[in-house]
């Protein structure tokens, strides 16, 4: 039996062992279940550094790749359309050009080309999976906000979730400077950008493993944060970029967020493990990029079809990053639609798109 009015004579001592004591006489009714805290790496700011100039080394890449796109412009609704995955072509080259040719897995069907030069881009739209109405040749500037077509378009056609689907494209989103910034990652600049390291631990839960009750389906992550900030003409500070360091096994670069002038996110940027590319296999990059554009409500993951192929350091040519309308598409100039919009050019009887065939 505990008893420890017995120890009362030493006052000191009783105070010390009844705690010890009868710690060991009061046991908790149920246990309580907590997120593991997984080990995490130490680094500098100097390794971290190094990191993202690891990526940045990439100065040109030629590459197959397997697509997967998910199209989120219903989420409102609750809703999200996930599309099979295609094939990619993809040819990127410092400082931010790249093309993009999707294909029908197996039958080899182009659905869409896309280039950009860094300052414009150029879209055509081969296959539409329905009537062929939105088979496009899309022109646009890199630095454009076509928000306001995306918002013109939904008060034309309804908020009926359904009608609405049918009437935007889920290519129409897609941009292929969206994709530059990711898999060609500018190197750390300490003579234009102030960095600032901190960290942070994030609770992640996976059910499949947590019904299992293992472990590792409920962890605590810790992370180190790089954020990288530009001064404006103000005086202030406006950040640009995010770095996320996986601090688990090494603290690798594992995501990057790039953030537009009002501080909104315009990429969140996930990098998958690595593992060995091009035929000598001495450059170990993410075998999986998966890109979330908030603002234009679509993900793309791309993923190697063939690491040991993937061809870096080969120059191209500007014209390979130029694309024509070889096919005679139908032209729609983005830029040209923004100004009659903002003009009021633009209304019901005339819209953005021809909804007249929608049911």
């Amino acid at each position: 039996m505990c008893n420890p009015k017995s120890l009362l004579r030493f006052p000191v001592l009783a105070l010390i062992s009844a705690a010890l004591f009868l710690s060991g006489c009061i046991k908790p009714k149920s246990e309580q279940k907590t997120a593991t805290l997984l080990q995490a790496s130490d680094a500098t700011r100097a390794d971290l550094y190094k990191q993202v100039n690891y990526l940045a080394q990439v100065d040109s890449m030629r590459a197959k790749m397997d697509l997967i796109f998910e199209d989120n412009s219903y989420a409102e609704f609750g809703s999200s359309d996930l599309y099979r995955s295609a094939d990619g072509d993809i040819v990127v080259q410092r400082p931010a050009s790249i093309r993009l040719k999707v294909e029908v897995p197996i039958i080899g069907t182009d659905v869409a080309t896309m280039t950009s030069d860094g300052m414009n881009f150029r879209v055509a739209i081969h296959q539409d999976g329905g009537s062929g109405k939105n088979k496009k040749f899309i022109l646009g500037s890199n630095g454009a906000d076509y928000s306001i077509l995306q918002k013109r378009v939904k008060q034309i056609v309804s908020k009926d979730p359904k009608k609405l689907q049918k009437t935007v494209n889920a290519f129409a989103n897609l941009r292929p400077q969206h994709f530059t910034d990711a898999l060609l990652v500018r190197p750390v600049d300490t003579q234009k950008y102030t960095y600032l390291v901190s960290t942070f631990v994030q609770e992640e839960v996976d059910f499949k493993k947590y019904k299992k009750k293992n472990p590792l389906g409920w962890v605590l992550r810790s992370f180190y944060l790089l954020d990288e900030f530009e001064k404006d003409p103000n005086g202030g500070m406006v950040i640009r970029r995010r770095f996320w360091f996986d601090r688990v096994g090494g603290a690798l670069l594992s995501r990057q967020q790039i953030f537009g002038g009002d501080g909104e996110i315009e990429s969140d940027i996930v990098y998958g493990k690595r593992g060995a590319t091009t035929e000598e296999g001495s450059v170990y990059l993410p075998l999986e990029v998966q890109v979330t554009r908030p603002k234009e409500k679509y993900k793309m993951t791309l993923k190697y079809q063939a690491p040991s192929k993937v061809k870096i350091g080969k120059r191209f040519p500007p014209k390979a990053f130029l694309l024509e309308n070889e096919w005679g598409l139908e032209v729609l100039d983005l830029d040209k639609k923004l100004t009659e919009v903002r003009n009021g050019a633009i209304d019901n009887a005339n819209p953005i798109i021809d909804t007249s065939t929608q049911n």
